[in-house]
């Protein structure tokens, strides 16, 4: 059995911020696992036409140890429909969030849809930007608790009968995996999931000496927001004259943030790439498999159709002969007791004419 044991004497000791981010295919309930860890209703599930929320969003809340617990919510930042600038935008943004590293990333995962290759494609993603490392930082969060409970099953159930994709996912992360249902209503049961979710975070802290995920490229990425934000202040700093206004400041804040934009898009503009190549041929390899799958199906039940009406056609004539066979016995009976019959009273007629 896998997953993090909550453990009351394993308290977070350090007196530094934590800072998880969230991450997952739109609609697995990141926000309402947002909510959930903080307590409250932060995050809203705002949907734009693309059907994603609009942009990362952090939230904040202070521990019982007293340990501030920060918490960020990403929109569908692998999401194969967004383009690489989009993409490129939420990263960079949560980056800038997590300005002291990274301890944890919850990759949420729900058990009401089938794990697909775009549910592969997330953690493929992080792998192909942030590299090997980042296993060693995530959790598996499944959404949906509810519907286990209503189904008699458990987490370790619904594992047993997964994908070997799914499986392969659970193994590289240590199995750190926790169940949470965003329905309840139960405060015993909201305390429990978010208890055993801090456990795998101390797991995960364990495992890497308490030390934040980072890398070359998240460090660059975060040098290259504070000089932005030192440029920044020291446009602002000037003084407006007739020659330079206030418009003027504002181009030139936004020409430079652009700049920076394009050279983090630049950073990661082949990796997108790849990752979306990846997903498209993986997906369209899924739908391929899927309808073949489904072809096999219609053409196995049309042929099991095929039988099942030649039984019945096999079972109407056995039934019809036999009945014929019955019939036929029965004539041959009512024949034979007729002839029994006309026997015995010729006999009797033979003796009567005899004896009198």
């Amino acid at each position: 059995m896998g997953g993090c044991s909550i453990d009351g004497d394993r308290e977070l000791t350090s007196s530094a911020a934590l800072t998880l981010v969230l991450v997952g295919k739109t609609g697995n309930g990141k926000s309402a696992t947002g909510n959930s860890i903080i307590g409250s209703k932060e995050f809203e599930s705002k949907r734009s036409s693309s059907g994603v929320t609009n942009t990362s969003e952090l939230s904040t809340i202070e521990l019982e140890d007293g340990r501030v617990l920060n918490v960020i919510d990403t929109p569908g930042m692998f999401d194969s429909s967004l383009d690489p600038e989009t993409i490129g935008e939420q990263i960079v943004r949560c980056i800038n969030m997590a300005k002291d590293g990274l301890h944890a990333v919850l990759v949420v995962f729900s058990i009401c849809s089938r794990f697909s290759e775009e549910e592969n494609a997330v953690i493929s993603s992080l792998v192909a930007l942030f590299g090997t490392k980042i296993y060693d930082y995530v959790i598996i969060v499944f959404t949906g608790g509810d519907e286990l409970e209503d189904d008699g099953k458990s987490l370790d159930d619904f594992l047993r009968d997964s994908p070997d994709a799914l499986k392969e996912i659970l193994c590289l992360c240590g199995d750190r995996r926790v169940l949470f249902d965003n329905k309840t209503k139960d405060q015993t049961k909201k305390a429990g999931q978010v208890q055993q979710l801090l456990s795998c975070v101390k797991t995960v802290l364990e495992k890497n000496g308490g030390e934040p995920y980072t890398n070359e490229m998240f460090t660059e990425l975060q040098k290259k927001h504070k000089d932005l934000q030192e440029q920044t202040e020291k446009i602002q700093a000037l003084k407006l004259t007739k020659e330079f206004t206030q418009h003027d400041m504002l181009v030139l804040i936004e020409q430079m943030r652009h700049n920076q934009l394009k050279l983090i898009i630049e950073m990661f503009e082949s990796k997108f790439k790849e990752i979306q190549l990846k997903l498209e041929k993986l997906l369209e390899e899924e739908k391929s498999a899927r309808e073949k799958a489904e072809s096999n199906a219609k053409e196995e039940q049309k042929k099991s159709k095929e039988e099942i009406e030649k039984l019945k056609k096999k079972l109407k004539e056995a039934k019809e002969a036999k009945e014929a066979r019955e019939a036929k016995a029965k004539e041959a009976k009512e024949a034979k007791e007729a002839k029994n019959n006309e026997a015995k009273k010729a006999g009797k007629a033979w003796y009567e004419c005899v004896i009198l």
